[in-house]
């Protein structure tokens, strides 16, 4: 998966923002944060801003760089693994534990943010 892009990770998170707005029941209501959210592509230098609301991220804006502010939830990993975790080929919490995947969030948005990725 080679030469992944910034518009192949703002297509996952598209994606990600489409599947989490048709999720149901417990996965809905771990959905449901109202939250700024910063996704910072490492090794592209980009950051992807938005914010989760309504079962969805809205306003997902890319800007070079580091993150230009301290969201609520701040994620950081490469394009390659951003993809693999959108499409389900990387478990999330291993990604997390080997530092493939880095958070900043607080323990409960944690605890969401695991049950939707």
């Amino acid at each position: 998966m080679a030469g992944t892009t910034v518009e192949d990770c703002r297509a996952a998170l598209e994606r990600l923002s489409a599947s989490m707005g048709a999720a149901q029941g417990d996965l809905r209501k771990a959905a449901s944060l109202d939250r700024s959210l910063s996704c910072e592509i490492t090794d592209l230098d980009t950051t992807f801003t938005g914010r989760l609301r309504d079962g969805r991220i809205q306003d997902i804006r890319a800007v070079a760089g580091p993150p230009p502010g301290k969201a609520q939830i701040r994620l950081a990993m490469s394009g390659d693994d951003l993809r693999a975790l959108v499409d389900g080929r990387l478990n999330f919490a291993k990604a997390w534990a080997s530092g493939r995947v880095k958070v900043h969030a607080s323990l409960p948005d944690l605890l969401r943010l695991r049950s939707l990725l």
